[in-house]
């Protein structure tokens, strides 16, 4: 009788998980999983994640007015060569200091940037950019015989320099460029791809007609 009784509850069980995996799949059958977006969606999301990752940077420079031989190809060349061929005997020194953002320039980032297959993206990301802007309030300048003109010129030289400097970097290159595309894959994996390359350069457009 136990045996029989024993025989009766597997039965039981069997049909129970049977009608479970009826259900299961018949659900699965009318709620598929939703396809990924379409491209113009994914790049409006690839973009605010790339805006989070953007790398930011406080640097500063200390600027003599009478300056040594500078190589003019030097990243601060351009800065030592307005001095010494615009203010007649500079004088004085300044310590200038600028906050930087480094990140991919989303200008370039468009849906030909995207290639998708099923659940395979490709994603050929833009350069990164530099976006430089000088802290008046924490340079400070010191006997300086330079007027606002000369000073301002000065200033915007050294602008220039800093994003030379950051943009030569291959460190600050690779932390920020790494930083976008871990961020950037962890979204695409939530947005129902299961693979995610990231490319060189976009494929070619395909020509019609």
């Amino acid at each position: 009788m136990q045996r029989f009784f024993a025989v009766i509850g597997l039965c039981a069980v069997a049909c129970l998980l049977g009608v479970g995996g009826g259900v299961w799949l018949m659900r699965s059958r009318v709620d598929p999983v939703p396809p990924p977006p379409d491209p113009p969606a994914v790049v409006e999301k690839i973009r605010e994640v790339a805006r989070l990752e953007t790398l930011h940077l406080t640097l500063h420079k200390k600027i003599s007015f009478e300056p040594d031989p500078v190589a003019a190809d030097s990243l601060w060349g351009d800065v030592a060569n307005f001095v010494k061929f615009t203010v007649r005997n500079p004088k004085g020194k300044a310590i200038v200091f600028a906050q930087v953002e480094l990140g991919l320039d989303l200008r370039r980032l468009d849906p030909t940037r995207l290639h998708i297959e099923g659940r395979r993206i490709e994603v050929a990301l833009p350069p990164l950019e530099a976006q430089v802007q000088l802290l008046p309030g924490e340079t400070e300048v010191i006997g300086s015989n330079l007027n606002s003109e000369e000073t301002a010129g000065l200033f915007e030289k050294a602008k220039a320099a800093f994003e030379r400097e950051v943009m030569a970097d291959p460190k600050l290159q690779a932390q920020a460029r790494e930083s976008s595309e871990r961020a950037i894959r962890a979204l695409l994996i939530t947005l129902g791809f299961r693979e995610v390359v990231f490319v060189s350069a976009p494929r070619p457009v395909a020509k019609t007609g």
